[in-house]
């Protein structure tokens, strides 16, 4: 396929003139598992071995403000490959696919002369709405295969998602971690968050070697390589839940030609904000762009409200904004998780300052993996029979 050429475009940024090639940049997005944001160097937690993350958000600019709308992994990805809420895709529960017609990155992409390949965790259906290139092994043979032509390869990996088995434990002793306030201080916490972390160094150590590769390929400077961290851990408080470890995701981006780096930004965006933007850097209209799903509540927009539900941040990833949007959203479900309540809908609205969350049905109980698997929270109950004054933190979660 014949390589979409854009024209040069320069633009002034943070005080200095940058420019990218003729040719649409190449991107690299590496996603964690079930990470929550805060649990890493560049997030302000310097008891997790994370050197690349370090490395890449010296290199690059950090994301203060980016989010997903669902705290679960199927939903997640797939808006993130969308562009579109889990609500209107149709993938809103867990180990849910989208609607029949809805496209994706892929046929965005292609479309732009990209090759676009998936290395990794899939997660997401029917086949149709992703057509990625499945790419084995390691991947480095996709990112070298033809220069001539951008691409676009996704590592979905699949740490540091339980049940937390790699990475060097020795490096973390149990008793020696600073246990989150927002955990109850147990052996089993301890004993599991330093599990979580020795995964995290070990997918970080991956995230080292794309690093590498990527930069003795000769396409550096003109490669957007990004680590975002997904929704949060397994442990309570996170995953499963509109809290901000739930929704907030960790997002760091490289693009030599383009990114200042060494920066931050506080704009609030989105996951489903994420394919415009690549198609806006890769010379193309989102606003124009086709989803394959109407929306009733989208009319009066292009396509007959075929729209996306993003909408590109490439002036704040370039450092001409430091704003975006003005809320961000979260929605939940327990139907469709293991051992998930029949019903126990939430919903969560959040501006720079404040944020609502509701649950429709907070008469009936929540239930789901995070009870019902034992571990951390069996340790919790047990320790709250000991300590009355531990028992409104554990009743939180149920």
């Amino acid at each position: 396929m014949a390589c979409r050429l854009i024209p040069l475009l320069i633009f002034f940024c943070v005080g200095q003139s940058i420019a990218w090639a003729e040719r649409a940049p190449n991107i690299l997005l590496l996603i964690a598992d079930d990470m929550t944001w805060r649990d890493c160097g560049p997030y302000g937690n310097d008891e997790v071995f994370t050197p690349n993350m370090n490395r890449l958000a010296e290199q690059g600019i950090c994301f203060d403000g980016m989010f997903t709308s669902t705290a679960m992994c199927a939903p997640t990805r797939q808006q993130l490959y969308t562009g579109i809420w889990p609500v209107r895709n149709g993938a809103y529960a867990n180990h849910s696919h989208v609607h029949q017609g809805v496209k994706s990155i892929v046929h965005h992409l292609k479309g732009l002369g990209y090759r676009v390949g998936l290395n990794g965790k899939a997660h997401f259906g029917p086949k149709d709405s992703f057509p990625f290139e499945r790419v084995p092994g390691n991947g480095k043979e996709f990112i070298v295969r033809n220069p001539q032509q951008p691409y676009c390869l996704i590592i979905a990996s699949d740490s540091p998602h339980r049940p937390w088995t790699e990475g060097p434990t020795e490096r973390y002793d149990p008793e020696g971690l600073t246990v989150p306030p927002y955990l109850i201080d147990t052996e089993t916490t301890r004993s599991q968050l330093a599990a979580y972390y020795a995964e995290i160094t070990s997918l970080d150590a991956k995230l080292g070697q794309w690093i590498d590769w990527v930069d003795d390929s000769g396409q550096r400077d003109n490669t957007l390589l990004i680590f975002t961290s997904e929704q949060g851990s397994g442990f309570p408080f996170a995953k499963w839940t509109c809290y901000e470890n739930g929704l907030k995701t960790a997002f760091i981006a490289r693009w030599p030609a383009a990114i200042k780096p060494g920066t931050r930004t506080p704009a609030m965006c989105q996951y489903i904000d994420v394919v415009p933007t690549f198609i806006e850097m890769a010379g193309g209209d989102p606003t124009l762009a086709d989803t394959g799903i109407s929306s009733a509540l989208d009319g009066d927009r292009n396509l007959d409200g075929r729209s996306f539900d993003g909408r590109s941040f490439l002036g704040v990833l370039l450092g001409r904004s430091e704003e975006h949007r003005k809320q961000v959203f979260g929605v939940h479900t327990t139907r469709g998780i293991i051992d998930g309540s029949k019903s126990y809908p939430v919903r969560s609205v959040r501006d720079a300052r404040y944020k609502y969350i509701r649950n429709l049905n907070h008469s009936e109980a929540f239930t789901g993996l995070v009870l019902s698997d034992g571990g951390v929270y069996r340790a919790w109950r047990e320790a709250a029979e000991a300590d009355p004054k531990l028992r409104p933190r554990v009743r939180l979660i149920s």
